[in-house]
């Protein structure tokens, strides 16, 4: 590419300053139990995969929130993915604190205590991660915690391929942090790990 061509690219470019600016994060349901054993949910999208072997999960709180102290109490979590059918319930989740309000009781979701870890489930989600605290980073505002999934757990009714649920079954939901907008997942436009070949094996 010529200077002239590298210059053009780079005004077409505009500065945003230091933004958490990815797209999307996922909507994940973070429940913990507190010291009295009563369950609490709460939506967090600073999270996700972050090791594969042992299989790790990774979430980021502020001290201020209900589940930090469970989760400094407990050192267990479950992350619980939401289908399209629960948005009211998964936004509700991450608006409603437990010091004010039961939100189990709110919402009518069912609260199942894992036989793995001392935490509790969201029977009505269709994927449960079951995690033990394996680290804690103090970070900033957020504190991350990184959990080692001891157990992952699909409902019944959703297909698998070699093991791997079907996302278009799960339907779960995704978040545009700018915007603060839900979106569904759209349609397979590629198969992974294969679709670069067309480039690879280009002649130049």
């Amino acid at each position: 590419m010529s200077t002239d061509n590298n210059l053009e690219v780079k005004l077409m470019k505009k500065s945003l300053g230091a933004k958490t600016l990815v797209y999307p994060t996922p909507v994940l349901v973070v429940c913990t139990y507190d010291n009295e054993g009563n369950p609490n949910a709460m939506t967090a999208a600073w999270g996700g995969i972050c090791c594969s072997s042992p299989p790790c999960v990774a979430i980021s709180l502020r001290k201020a929130t209900y589940s930090y102290s469970n989760l400094m109490l407990k050192k267990a979590f479950t992350i619980n993915i939401p289908s399209e059918n629960y948005v009211k319930e998964a936004d509700y989740f991450g608006i409603a604190s437990r010091n004010k309000e039961d939100k189990f009781a709110k919402t009518g979701l069912s609260a199942v205590k894992s036989d793995i870890v001392d935490a509790p489930y969201i029977r009505e989600f269709p994927v449960n991660l079951e995690c033990k605290v394996i680290q804690i980073i103090e970070l900033g505002l957020h504190t991350q915690f990184i959990g080692e999934v001891m157990d992952a757990k699909i409902d019944e009714t959703i297909q698998e391929k070699v093991d791997q649920p079907i996302i278009e079954q799960i339907k779960p939901l995704i978040f545009a942090p700018d915007s603060r907008n839900y979106y569904a997942v759209g349609n397979q436009i590629a198969q992974a790990f294969s679709i670069g070949n067309e480039i690879k094996g280009k002649m130049f």
